[in-house]
């Protein structure tokens, strides 16, 4: 149900999450393979991470894009939004979330009043676009998490936006199909995720109809503005 938080519903064995380091890393390395690690506090900023972006080769998805899309808006927003990878538009600009769902996640936003280069930080679980679209592999998701996870502590958002399966999967490995879990409140690693349906999706199912996709992703959408709300008065009020 909306709004109840969901403690440990993971039966999954996921991989632990690095602890910050101060072990030096040669950070030149990092683009050239998976096998070089990259520690949590490896960069000290986005700037700082996102030239290696442009030149990984990390995984194949690097031979074939012409941009790497890193992630747009404020860098220390309360919500971080998720998605799978970035589409043909993402890949021309080098931006996530610009194309026509991109432009309907805008317009989303805006009618909980959340700006999204103030209120949101958007990236993707891989960074580089997967060819035909095609869903990202596990090895390259794989290859690309210590980039997201970087993203992740840099920001610190008090909410992460989970946009469809890929997202979800990608980030916690909860398998489960994205009608079963959007809407619900999940926790990850100490933080706040709600898994959300694709904007893509709603392109697909233009109905408003009580129970269709974008119904419900209004009734998710206006949760999550109340969440945020509610965090952010505990904070005035402590």
């Amino acid at each position: 149900m909306a709004g109840d938080l969901q403690i440990n519903l993971f039966d999954l064995n996921p991989l632990p999450e690095a602890e910050i380091v101060s072990t030096p890393v040669d950070k030149e390395q990092i683009p050239s393979s998976a096998q070089v690690p990259i520690p949590a506090g490896t960069y000290t900023s986005l700037e700082e991470m996102a030239p290696h972006c442009d030149r990984c080769h990390r995984c194949d998805l690097g031979q074939s894009r012409t941009h790497a899309v890193v992630g747009r808006g404020h860098p220390q927003a309360p919500i971080m939004i998720i998605g799978e990878g970035p589409g043909q538009t993402e890949d021309e600009t080098g931006l996530p979330f610009v194309g026509k769902a991109g432009q309907l996640l805008e317009k989303i936003l805006a009618a909980v009043q959340l700006d999204s280069q103030q209120d949101v930080y958007i990236c993707n679980i891989v960074k580089c676009r997967p060819p035909g679209n095609r869903v990202p592999t596990p090895e390259e998701m794989a290859a690309c998490r210590p980039y997201l996870l970087e993203q992740l502590r840099l920001v610190d958002p008090k909410i992460i936006l989970l946009t469809g399966a890929t997202a979800v999967k990608g980030l916690t490995g909860d398998k489960r199909g994205i009608t079963k879990i959007r809407g619900q409140w999940l926790e990850w690693e100490g933080r706040l995720c709600m898994p959300i349906l694709h904007p893509a999706y709603l392109l697909r199912n233009p109905s408003k109809e009580p129970g269709s996709p974008k119904w419900l992703m209004w009734q998710d959408i206006q949760t999550v503005r109340a969440k945020l709300d509610e965090l952010r008065g505990d904070k005035v009020q402590g």
